[in-house]
């Protein structure tokens, strides 16, 4: 499909829902027009149309909270977009890592997903959080302010850990140090920009 192609709305938008290509979290929505849906295919960063300023703005030239595209689709009706980027930064400007923090049903929304896995989804998106905020005190904060290799260091240590626990016979310790090590294993993974999903499929592949 060419660009001709995308149906504008009678104002000559179309809206955007950019989403994070890792944690698979919905960042935000906002619009295009053609010219901003152009030079966001032609820097591979996000340009959106401010309705209430009525101009173009591009994510991140003032915050350096960019949003690298790494892939753009399109719905069967052609007249609304996903962005999949690497985000540098928060996505709101509230300074949040998304723009859908808060949920009308609450407590209740953990419901949503019911699966014995669901825990993982939820450190993953917990995980790209702490990497867009980056908030004072926190352990993940730390991890990404040192880089790779203090977290390949502790995925090491953790996996040390794991050895030595098993060896031992030891249940209790045992579920304590693989948590740690999946835990670090995700860190290593976002810093890398590797969706979970991808190692997923490889198990899955694998399995067949």
């Amino acid at each position: 499909m060419t660009n001709d192609q995308i149906k504008f709305d009678e104002k000559g938008l179309i809206p955007a829902i950019v989403q994070d290509a890792t944690s698979k979290e919905v960042l935000t929505l906002a619009y295009m027009n053609k010219e901003s849906l152009e030079k966001s295919i032609e820097t591979r960063e996000t340009w959106f149309y401010s309705r209430s300023r009525q101009e173009l703005w591009h994510k991140g030239a003032t915050s350096g909270n960019t949003q690298k595209i790494v892939d753009m689709r399109y719905d069967c009706d052609s007249d609304a977009l996903v962005v999949l980027v690497l985000p540098a930064g928060p996505a709101c400007h509230k300074g949040s890592y998304t723009c859908f923090s808060d949920s009308l049903l609450q407590d209740e929304a953990i419901r949503v997903n019911p699966t014995r896995f669901a825990i993982l989804d939820e450190l993953e998106r917990t995980i790209a959080e702490r990497e867009a905020e980056m908030p004072d005190g926190a352990y993940t904060t730390y991890l990404f302010e040192k880089g790779v290799d203090k977290i390949l260091k502790k995925v090491g240590e953790e996996a040390g850990e794991v050895i030595i626990a098993a060896k031992n016979r030891d249940p209790e310790e045992l579920k304590w140090e693989v948590a740690d090590l999946l835990y670090h294993v995700l860190v290593l993974l976002r810093e890398q920009k590797l969706p979970l999903d991808e190692v997923l499929a490889v198990l899955e592949e694998r399995h067949k």
